[in-house]
């Protein structure tokens, strides 16, 4: 029997996750605020330019401008940046049956952490994320399943997504217990083509992706270079080394061991080649950036482990307020040659 599946955002990893479960079996709506690309995937289907070369289109989606069009889901994906989930929160209650599961795509350290952790820190809410405590009030924890998303993707086009690398989307429950709604996940996503596994410590999977994430994201929005180039500059490569080794002893302290070394981790981001960073993509885009959920939550979770982090916390710093310029400027960073 088909899922019904509701995906908040249509954008690149909301629209390669749908597309392939719809073109898989599954029943697929997205809520997307952008009324281009709304208008593009109601009209024409959401196409997918795969890394392997082939064209796929799923034309059986459908794509509605808030929470009130889709109906009651079997799971609601929440696939839009980390800073705008409290936006939707409230809205997500009309997606909802008792049974309802919440599978979170972002990137960073999410709201959830604390919670059902069982650690000394259980139900801390991480201001960074969270700071207002809307998302943790309109979303319980007890409907949440963990996602960690390794692919690479980008927005090419109106209802159009081009799938770079990658096809891991790893999923775990928030107590680390295998339940059958998780095993459910499991089997749909690989149905649907992609790689997974079962995790029974999520967040340590989280903070595998994050270790890369909170230095090579804002060091591309700061310096418009790619993964290849910061791996293999010799000043950013040592920065990235710096804030991985800060953010390793504050994961520790959580309780966290990393399964790769941090010599590896870069080896990886260099693989990837000139990759664009989703937050150099914003930044050249004109979009707010995930600061607080990839760099900030860092910053907090060092802080509430007594761990200092000085080379995270000038990152921060800088990409906080690059953030600002461009909000307040409402203002995009293109490099442009000038010879």
């Amino acid at each position: 029997m088909a899922m019904k599946i509701c995906i908040i955002g249509a954008g690149a990893i909301g629209g390669l996750l749908g597309a392939k479960l719809a073109l898989a079996g599954e029943t697929v709506t997205f809520v997307e605020v952008d009324a281009i690309q709304r208008e593009a995937i109601n009209n024409n289907g959401l196409k997918l330019l795969m890394h392997s070369g082939e064209e796929l289109v799923a034309k059986n989606v459908r794509a509605f401008p808030d929470t009130s069009g889709p109906g009651p889901q079997d799971l609601v994906i929440l696939a839009v940046k980390a800073h705008h989930i409290a936006e939707v929160a409230a809205g997500l209650k009309s997606l909802y049956t008792p049974d309802t599961m919440v599978m979170t795509v972002q990137n960073g350290i999410p709201w959830w952490y604390f919670q059902r952790h069982g650690g000394p820190l259980d139900g801390t809410r991480l201001k960074s994320v969270d700071p207002d405590g809307v998302i943790s009030a309109n979303i319980d924890p007890a409907r949440i399943i963990g996602c960690v998303v390794f692919p690479a993707a980008s927005v090419v086009a109106p209802g159009v997504i081009k799938h770079e690398e990658g096809d891991r989307f790893s999923v775990g429950e928030l107590d680390g217990s295998k339940s059958n709604r998780l095993q459910g996940i499991y089997n749909m996503l690989v149905a649907a083509g992609f790689k997974s596994f079962l995790l029974d410590n999520v967040r340590s999977e989280i903070w595998l992706k994050a270790w890369g994430n909170l230095s090579f994201n804002p060091i591309s929005a700061l310096t418009h270079e790619g993964m290849e180039g910061i791996a293999r500059f010799p000043l950013t490569r040592d920065l990235s080394v710096k804030m991985m080794e800060e953010a390793q002893r504050v994961a520790n302290k959580l309780g966290i061991t990393f399964r790769h070394t941090i010599a590896k981790r870069i080896e990886g981001a260099e693989a990837v080649g000139p990759h664009k960073t989703s937050m150099l993509q914003d930044v050249e885009a004109g979009h707010s950036l995930e600061v607080e959920a990839l760099v900030g939550s860092i910053v907090e979770l060092g802080q509430l482990t007594q761990m200092p982090t000085p080379q995270i916390d000038s990152v921060y710093a800088c990409t906080k307020l690059l953030d600002k310029v461009m909000r307040e400027q409402h203002a995009a960073v293109v490099l442009e040659s000038v010879g």
